[in-house]
Parts: C-alpha cells; structure tokens; sequence
C-alpha cells in the first residue's frame, strides 16, 4: 500500500516486489486494488501472473473523440479556398462499361492561351523550388482570382477551381464555344508526373455538348486507349438522385500531340460530355477521390466505436514533411496469456505511398472493414494475427494533389534505404517499424496497395529466390489463393516475381531483404476487368472494396492448418502452369523444379519508371547547390590565383600573422603556468597550503584564455 510507481523513471521499489509477491495467488481483479496503479497490466501463465507495463499513452498523439483531429496542413505557398468538398458513397445497380472507339475519334493540337480565351490560371503553386514550411489551411491572406481574363462572350464560359484537397488543374483555356484546354499541374517541385486530375465545374448548360482535351499529359500509353473513361460527379443528382460518381464521355482518345517539355513528347487526352443539369457544380476525377480528410473521418468512426475500438489501436505513427498525422493501426484481439500474444504471427499492410492512386485507398477501406467488423472470419484473423496497417504513406502527396511524389520531390516507393528520416520520415518509420516486429514475431505477409494506369484487372508483384530451388514457387502461392478467391478481378498471369535493379528501393523488395519471404504489392488497375463475368467494364468503389475482403480471405486459406492445401494443390498447379509457360515460350521441356527456378521467362513487370525522380529531395539538394564552392579545373590555375592574393594583400597578411604570434606566444606561456599550477595542485604536501591561491590563479587564468 505504500509502493508508489514514478511515471518518469519507471522504478520499482523493494516495497512493490514484496507486494506483489504477496498478491501472486490472488485473483487479478484483486491486483489493482492491492496495487493503487494503473502503470501495471498482469498477464496470467496459469495461476502466477507475469506483470508488465501498461503501453505509453502519450508516446504520439492519439486522435480520441474527446481530442480531435489536427487540421490539414498545406505548403505556405499554396492557396486553398475554404468551401467544403463533400461527396456522397454510391456504387450504380450495373456494371458500367468501357468505352468501344469508332476510329473516327478527333485528335485536337494544343493551341494556347495566345490564341485562346484563358479562363482559369492559377499561379505555380510553388514559388520557391523546394518545400520551406506549412501551416493549416496553405497560404495567408485573401484567396486571388483565379480567372485570368474577363468574359465578354454572349454565352458564359465554364467556371473551374480546383485549389481544395487532392484537386488538380492548373489551367483551362476556351478554345472554342464548347471547347475547352486543360493543363494539369504537375507535382509540387517537379516538373514531371502528370496524370491525376481533379477539378471542378459550374456555369454549364445541360444538353450541349462540351469537350474537355487535356494536353501534358507524361506517359506514352494509357488506359484511355483501352476504353477507360473519366468520371463526373454532379451535385444535383447527389441531390435529387442519391447517386455519385459516374463513368462518361463520348469520343475517348488519348495520343501524342505536337508539343514537348524538357526534350520530351507529351501527350493529350480528349474528350467530349453532356453535363445532366442547367447551373449545376460538378466535378471531373481520373478515379475516385480519397482524401487525408475522407481518411481522418473514417478513423474518428473507428474509435467513436467501444467495440471496435477494443480491438483496434489508432496511433500516429510520425508526423510527415508538413506535419500531417502518419497514422498507424493495431489490430489483433486481446490475448489470454503472455504466452498466447508472443505466439501470434504478423502481417503488415500500407497503402497510399504514391497519392494520385486512390484505388488503393478504397481497397484499404475495404480491408479495414472487413477486419474490423463481427463476422467469423474477421475475429479468427484478429484471434491468429497481429496487423499493423499504415492506410495513407504519403499525406503531403495526396493534400496537395501530386501523381506520384512527396513534398520532397522525390518518389517515396524508391527511398526505403534512405537514411535521411527527416527528408523521408513516413517510409524511414515504417521500415523501423517492421524492423522492430521482426526483432519480435514472424510476419507472415507484407503487402503495399497500389494503382496502375496502364494494365487492368487486379495483380501483385512479389519476390522470387533464385538461389533456393525449394522456395522457388512459394511466393507465388498467396497471388494464386487470390486469383482463386476473386475470379472475375484478380489475374494471375498478370502477376510479375522478377526484382529489378530499378526497383531496389520499393517497400516490396526492401522489406523482403528484411526476412519477409511474403513481400508484394497488390495493384488494381484505374480502369477496369478483362476476366470472366465483368469483362469490358469498370471498377466501382464497391469492386475496390471488395479486394480488401477478397485479402482477408486469402490469409486466412494461405495459414490454413491443413498444409496439404498449399503443398498438395498450389505447388502442384504452380508448376504446372511453369512448365506450361516455358513451353510456350521457349518451345522446350522442363522436368525439375530445380531447373524451372533458373529459367528466366518473365517480362518487365510495366510498372512506372521513378528512377528520374531518384537522389537527394530537393530542399537538401537545393541547399547543397547554393553552398557549393566553384571548383577550379586545374592546380596551375589554382596556384595562379594564390600568387595574386599573396601579392595584392601581403602587408596585411603579414601583420596579421605578427599579431598572431604575439597573442600565441602569451597564451603558450598561460598555458605552461597553468600545467605548472596544476601540478603543484596534486602535489599533497602543498595542496592543503595553496589550494584557495590555486583556486583563484587557475580561475583568473582561465578568465585570460
């Protein structure tokens, strides 16, 4: 009764073991009674209970409905207006489906604000060439107009914005009485990656035709060209309807126009639409918008439930660039025993690490609601794992509304090596992170979600070890489980294992060089299936949704008790479709597992090529530019110079130097009195006579140095 625990220091007493060595047969809701503390949590191994420390609260912030949320921090440059951008969740009754060209699709060239009627600019959000600092809400004082030109047409021109969360477009220009001239803005300090957009509209008619042509546009294909079409989101049929986003356009034709940037062609997107309402605000999206704000919402649902928040531990896990909340989830359920939670094995799930692929976010959502919720399987998944579930990397990426980049202007998914947290802290915690819960437990599984803009249908990208012949085909175990479970979604044959030097850098091959022999990353394509069923059509939020349950399924059949499952079954098929593959390739026979493994039959995986967004971020390597000394090209010239700076400043130099050896010359022979002081300062038979004469010379002479 008289132990008392120090919230600072953590020491125990020898009155606190002795109390707790009296309570060992008591019953544990009798400890904390004993005990007077909340710091202990006892663990039971039978009847003698194992203390241990309650968790740190105040380790980060820990968002509560009582604490909420932090606002949303932009770059101090960027301009942000303060309407409110809401929409509704809906999911259409069908399946919608691709667009089929007819081949006479036009093709317009850009023509510019020169000839054009520029109705929209908003000014390079960037006005110094790297990230400085941020505040909540972007940039101080009143929000500039954004219309460049005023209107003296008889017919009104579209009215676009896009200065709020994850929006995109830095200008329109009319080009004709419906037509209209979009240039995206690429991501902030860079001048590359343009593909993400995402803008407003009002002032329209309905019934008349518009033609949207976006014109800087970085890849040389897309899924346009496969019959992907844009979306639209229309206030007033949200309204009236209860329905959201919506797949439209007519005449779809994505090719390369007459323009270049940087030695490079760009490319053009264009498109015609019939907006359903007279005066309506709508919105135009390459997929389905997840913002840091949606995010930080369905977090507050999570723990403003008690159930699930029993289950389910919201912590920050580090603050970005900005300053953004990184968060991290703990899910598992609550363990028995000390022995039963040192059992459990891991799984570790992120997404969001590039911003403008917001299928990821939905097919986090989808994960999360599945793993949280009260059907069986979600609480045998909670009963056997530990999940550790990072849902946004990059939180700057998606405020700002960049494709691919961080504030740092660099591609996060090629910097998990980088030993600069401070540049990179989102990706240098998460390795620690993994690091630290390797150090603890298998993880059994490490998948990142992604988006990809040039394949359909959903796949994985994983790791294959050449080197063990045996282990050559497990990697592809859990990929084949999800093709199995989701038919009509998931492809295997678009699956790729091969690690490419370019790709070193990405949390999937990191992470398996940690000790994850089952590393992926789960891509679902922007626009839709080419499988069974749901061939030629998109995916809806609720298609994305359901390859997060689609994964928690598979876990659970990929640690099925039962190794006859995956042994007997999935190996077998697996090489199977090997030996298949290399005869279709190669034209030969492959006998032994053996040899199969050190056939290289794969191509490119087609991911995005980041490695011209590799090296420093650009606020270091901007400050390195500018304290840089200009070398000189040869030891002539540099002794040239030497010799005209004696010359032109030898008198001075040698005063200076005279005076120099002056004041040396004094502070030497200080020096050797105070060594001489010292010495008779140890010497015991003087050290009682002199000490207080010692004391005040040593402290006068020090004075003098």
């Amino acid at each position: 009764q008289h132990c008392h625990l120090n919230n600072d220091n953590l020491a125990f007493s020898l009155k606190f073991f002795q109390v707790v060595t009296q309570c060992v047969t008591l019953e544990s809701k009798h400890l904390d009674k004993v005990l007077r503390t909340r710091q202990l949590v006892f663990d039971f191994d039978g009847e003698r209970p194992i203390p241990r420390l309650r968790e740190p609260l105040d380790l980060f912030t820990i968002p509560s409905t009582s604490c909420p949320f932090q606002g949303v921090r932009w770059p101090i440059e960027c301009e942000v207006i303060r309407d409110k951008i809401q929409h509704i969740e809906w999911d259409p009754s069908e399946p919608e489906p691709f667009y089929q060209p007819t081949g006479d699709e036009q093709a317009p060239m850009p023509v510019g604000g020169v000839r054009g009627n520029t109705v929209y600019r908003i000014d390079p959000a960037t006005k110094s060439s790297y990230f400085t600092y941020s505040r909540v809400g972007g940039s101080r004082g009143p929000i500039k107009s954004a219309t460049s030109c005023a209107n003296h047409q008889e017919e009104p021109t579209l009215a676009f914005e896009s200065r709020f969360e994850s929006g995109n477009l830095r200008k329109a220009v009319q080009v004709g009485q419906y037509d209209y001239e979009l240039t995206l803005r690429t991501d902030l300090y860079t001048t590359k990656h343009t593909q993400w957009f995402y803008f407003r509209v009002r002032n329209m008619r309905a019934g008349v035709t518009y033609r949207f042509t976006i014109i800087n546009l970085m890849k040389a294909s897309s899924l346009y060209s496969a019959g992907m079409r844009p979306l639209l989101y229309s206030e007033h049929a949200a309204w009236l309807k209860g329905e959201g986003w919506q797949r439209t356009g007519a005449n779809i034709r994505y090719y390369r126009n007459n323009t270049e940037q940087d030695g490079k062609a760009l490319y053009s997107l264009t498109w015609t639409l019939e907006f359903p309402f007279d005066g309506d605000t709508c919105y135009l999206a390459h997929c389905y918008p997840y913002t840091y704000s949606n995010l930080q919402h369905y977090l507050r649902e999570i723990i403003s439930d008690p159930v699930r928040a029993a289950y389910c531990k919201l912590r920050v896990l580090c603050r970005s660039l900005a300053g953004n909340a990184v968060y991290v989830l703990t899910v598992t359920a609550p363990s028995s025993s000390l022995a039963e939670r040192k059992a459990k094995r891991a799984v570790v799930v992120t997404a969001r690490v590039h911003p403008g692929e917001t299928n990821s976010s939905w097919m986090m959502q989808g994960f999360l609601e599945f793993l949280l919720s009260d059907l069986p399987d979600a609480r045998l998944l909670r009963e056997i794992f530990i999940f550790k579930i990072i849902p946004m990397l990059n939180p700057d990426g998606v405020v700002v509304g960049n494709y691919r980049c961080s504030l740092t202007g660099r591609d996060l998914n090629r910097n998990y090596r980088s030993l600069l947290h401070d540049s990179f802290p989102c990706i240098w915690y998460t390795r620690n992170m993994v690091k630290r819960l390797l150090a603890e437990r298998e993880v059994v599984v490490y998948c990142d979600f992604h988006g990809h803009s040039r394949k359909n249908n959903v796949f994985m990208y994983g790791c294959s070890d050449r080197k063990d012949a045996s282990q050559c085909l497990q990697e592809r175990v859990f990929p084949l489980m999800m093709s199995k479970n989701s038919t009509a979604k998931f492809s295997f044959r678009s699956c790729k294992f091969k690690m490419h030097k370019s790709k070193e850098g990405t949390g999937r091959i990191v992470m398996w060089r940690l000790g994850i022999r089952n590393s992926y990353t789960m891509e679902s394509t922007f626009g839709g299936s080419t499988l069974g069923d749901r061939k030629g059509t998109h995916f809806s939020t609720r298609d994305l949704k359901s390859m997060g349950y689609c994964f928690c399924d598979t876990l659970l059949d990929f640690c099925d008790p039962d190794p006859a499952k995956v042994t007997k079954h999935c190996l077998e098929e697996l090489g199977l479709l090997l030996r298949q593959e290399v005869r279709r390739k190669l034209g030969r026979e492959v006998d032994s597992l053996e040899d199969l493994c050190h056939i290289d039959i794969e191509s490119s995986t087609s991911g995005s090529n980041s490695t011209e967004s590799d090296g420093l971020p650009v606020h270091l390597l901007n400050a390195t530019n500018q304290g840089k000394k200009k070398h000189l090209r040869s030891r002539k010239e540099r002794n040239r110079l030497r010799q005209e700076r004696v010359q032109s400043t030898g008198p001075k130099i040698i005063q200076r130097n005279i005076k120099h050896l002056v004041d040396l010359t004094k502070y030497m022979s200080i020096s050797t009195s105070l060594q001489r002081t010292i010495s008779d300062y140890t010497n015991p038979t003087v050290h009682n006579a002199l000490l207080p004469r010692l004391q005040t010379s040593a402290r006068n002479e020090r004075y003098v140095l």
